[in-house]
């Protein structure tokens, strides 16, 4: 078993042995083979040197070949867009030559304004691709001369070129920039722009020169734009090209320049010539009578101005104009167009409120106050926001310089009634109507009109608020306030009766009776011309009835005592006196007769040519009232004493009655009543004159009533 072992084992290591032998052979060959391989790879190495340096020159020059590639594609490319930049602006420059625009058609300005904004993009193209193409071409051409990649005769014209394209860049494009037509183009722009604007006319204010589906809307309640759509629209192309070409202060200036004259010459198609012909500070030297209807001109154009041709320049300017720079050009350029136009209007305005407050003044004071306070709202909404502020803050003070005019105005004419107690002024010779009543309650009875009474409430109320200046407590518009006009009415009213009472105490020194006619005229017609009117209704019917008529009534009563009661106390019956002297009754009675015959005629002498009841119903009720107590009373006398008296020695009382209404008859016929006329005097109660006449003297009494239920001496 060992031994088996043993051979298998040698066996093996000679297979090892013949293994290694092998091995180390082949080695060995291998070895030769690399040495032959080395001889020869070192003699090929050798070759391939000796190619390599041939080569080496070829292979730069194609190294440089395709730098020169890429600087010339790079300088290429942006000359082609060049020149097609500059081919685009020769073909648009020759269809702007075709085109012909024309203000009164606004498709062919937006026509041209198209081609005027694309040859400005081409024109901008060429600025912007010539300096880019300048660049590249320089690159190229210090790339050549640095390479030395051609010969100097073409790196010279090369040279040339670039020099010669840098000229270009340098003139041309600023030229076509700046110069050529797109320059032109844009002048034309302007001119157009002038004259569309000028064919925008205010046609509601008059300035249509013929028919204009643009100047009234189709139901007649709203104004209908200055301008069409289209027109809008070529105006603000046109706006917005001369903007991109750096020409937007021209067209501000334009649009400002021409829309102030288009709207200036709007109003004076109304005839402002008082704006011109009045300076403020003069008005009070001119006449009033031409002062006032210039007032009412002001206020009839001011609210044209401002509620028509203000509202539709403001829609226009923003139309026009509102896209540019986001909307912050239009309100100023509108505030340019308005602030010279309102400037005068104010400065009239202000005029007037600052001139002398004449108590004639106030009506029209009162019309200005109401016409600003109906613009106001449409004045604070065109004129709104910074731009506007100046127009606003001279519409407020020019309100409150009118309510303090107005108010002071009703001062001053309170003040001067009152100051008339003590002045001069001639009472009425023929006992009429005081001139100062008829213009008081003229002016009361204007004053408390629907017209004028709600101003002048609102007046005395504003002016009582801003007097007071309550820091913290709002204007007060409730019912406790509507008697500050009813107030102020009763205080004139009753420097009214003052004085009439004054003249009838300074005339009474000539005749004693003139002054009660004078009273009874005076205040019979302050009551029948403010019966049922709305003076009577603001101070109040019974106020005025208890007043007034009641003061006439007792001026007629005085006025009969003093005219005819000395008279009718010669004819009244004294039966004592009678008893007491039978002996010498014919002789007294004659010498009573003769003695009031003489005071009658003096009496008629004095109701033809001296005493005047112009009111005709209120002559009618005297001269009956007069009838009832003198003719009565001398018939009576006549009667009693028909055995002491020849008949035929003095008058009848038919007679007397006949004298008596040729007096009166005979007096200047007043003017008609205005209103309702007091009724007519009843017939008298059966009680005799003397009797009565002496309860009223005591008070037990009141006088009869002016065409009430009794009449004068009953």
């Amino acid at each position: 078993m060992a031994v088996d072992v043993s051979t298998a084992a040698f066996a093996e290591l000679q297979a090892s042995r013949s293994g290694l032998a092998s091995l180390l052979r082949s080695t060995s060959d291998v070895e030769t083979a690399l040495s032959d391989f080395d001889a020869r790879l070192s003699s090929h190495l050798s070759a391939l040197s000796t190619v390599s340096d041939t080569v080496s020159p070829l292979q730069s020059h194609a190294v440089a070949t395709r730098a020169l590639r890429s600087r010339i594609d790079r300088a290429v490319s942006p000359a082609l867009a060049l020149l097609q930049a500059f081919s685009l602006v020769r073909s648009l420059q020759r269809r702007l030559l075709r085109l012909s625009p024309s203000p009164s058609d606004p498709g062919t300005l937006i026509d041209y304004v198209d081609c005027v904004d694309r040859l400005h993009d081409a024109v901008a193209g060429v600025a912007a691709d010539c300096d880019p193409a300048v660049q590249r071409l320089q690159e190229a051409v210090e790339f050549l001369s640095r390479t030395k990649a051609t010969d100097r005769l073409r790196l010279r014209r090369l040279q040339e070129t670039l020099t010669a394209l840098q000229a270009i860049y340098a003139d041309e494009v600023d030229a076509l920039r700046y110069e050529g037509l797109l320059d032109e183009a844009l002048v034309r722009l302007q001119d157009d722009y002038e004259s569309l604007l000028l064919l925008l006319k205010h046609n509601a204010l008059g300035e249509s020169d013929g028919p204009d589906q643009f100047a009234q809307s189709t139901d007649g309640s709203d104004l209908a734009p200055l301008a069409s759509p289209l027109q809008v629209q070529a105006l603000r192309r046109i706006s917005q090209t001369l903007a991109t070409n750096d020409c937007l202060d021209i067209a501000i200036d334009i649009f400002v320049k021409v829309r102030y004259r288009r709207a200036a010459k709007a109003l004076m198609r109304l005839s402002p010539e008082y704006l011109r012909t009045y300076a403020p500070e003069e008005i009070d030297a001119m006449g009033w009578a031409e002062v006032e209807p210039a007032i009412t001109l002001w206020i009839r154009q001011l609210e044209l101005a401002v509620q028509t041709l203000f509202a539709l320049e403001k829609q226009l300017c923003r139309d026009v104009l509102g896209p540019l720079m986001d909307g912050v050009v239009w309100p100023e350029c509108f505030a340019k167009i308005a602030d010279r136009i309102m400037a005068v209007f104010f400065r009239f305005g202000e005029g007037v409120a600052r001139s002398s407050k004449q108590p004639h003044k106030l009506f029209k004071l009162l019309d200005m106050f109401d016409a600003l306070a109906r613009i106001r709202p449409q004045l604070e909404s065109t004129f709104d926001g910074e731009p506007g502020g100046d127009i606003r803050a001279r519409f407020r003070e020019l309100q409150k310089l009118v309510v303090h005019a107005a108010a002071k105005a009703l001062w001053e004419f309170g003040l001067r009634i009152e100051g008339l107690q003590d002045a001069a002024e001639p009472s009425p010779g023929d006992g009429s109507v005081p001139k100062v009543v008829r213009h008081a309650v003229h002016y009361l009875k204007c004053l408390a009109t629907a017209r004028y009474a709600g101003p002048m409430e609102r007046v005395l109320r504003t002016e009582r608020n801003w007097r007071e200046d309550p820091p913290s407590r709002p204007p007060v518009d409730d019912a406790s306030d509507d008697g500050l006009l009813r107030d102020v009415a009763r205080n004139i009213l009753e420097a009214l009766q003052r004085n009439v009472e004054a003249k009838r105490a300074r005339c009474g020194k000539k005749d004693r009776a003139l002054p009660h006619v004078m009273a009874t005229n005076a205040y019979w017609y302050v009551h029948t011309r403010t019966r049922g009117t709305e003076l009577a209704k603001l101070v109040g019917e019974e106020t005025m009835r208890a007043t007034f008529k009641n003061a006439a009534e007792q001026a007629a009563f005085a006025y009969q005592e003093s005219a005819w009661g000395m008279l009718l106390s010669l004819v009244e019956r004294d039966d004592a006196a009678a008893k007491a002297e039978q002996g010498k009754g014919k002789a007294r009675a004659r010498a009573k007769l003769e003695e009031f015959m003489r005071g009658f005629e003096v009496n008629m002498r004095k109701h033809r040519s001296l005493y005047s009841f112009r009111d005709a119903d209120l002559r009618n009720q005297i001269r009956e009232a007069v009838e009832k107590t003198v003719v009565p009373a001398y018939a009576e006398f006549l009667h009693a004493n028909a055995a002491a008296i020849p008949v035929r020695a003095f008058l009848p009382p038919d007679s007397i009655r006949a004298l008596i209404r040729q007096a009166f008859d005979a007096a200047e016929e007043g003017e008609e009543e205005e209103g309702k006329k007091p009724s007519s005097v009843p017939k008298p109660e059966g009680e005799k004159v003397p009797q009565r006449r002496e309860r009223i003297r005591r008070g037990q009494e009141r006088p009869p009533e002016l065409g009430g239920s009794g009449s004068f001496g009953h």
